[in-house]
């Protein structure tokens, strides 16, 4: 699977008030030209804690059409 394949992305932060930063670096890797169609579906929600104590975590969902 490529970035082109994915579908969905969900981002946690422990503090929403990074959101803009985070923003800014997501389009810098899911956004125009990198992704051909542009970004996929995201949702952001701010968290009280993460495991291990990160920041962010970011999961995603990607389909491949066989």
């Amino acid at each position: 699977a490529t970035l082109d394949d994915v579908v969905k992305i969900n981002v946690f932060l422990t503090d929403i008030d990074t959101f803009a930063a985070m923003n800014e670096a997501y389009l810098a890797v899911m956004g125009a030209p990198h992704v051909q169609d542009g970004p996929p579906a995201r949702i952001t929600v701010g968290r009280a804690a993460l495991a291990l104590g990160a920041a962010v975590e970011i999961d995603a969902i990607a389909y491949k059409k066989q």
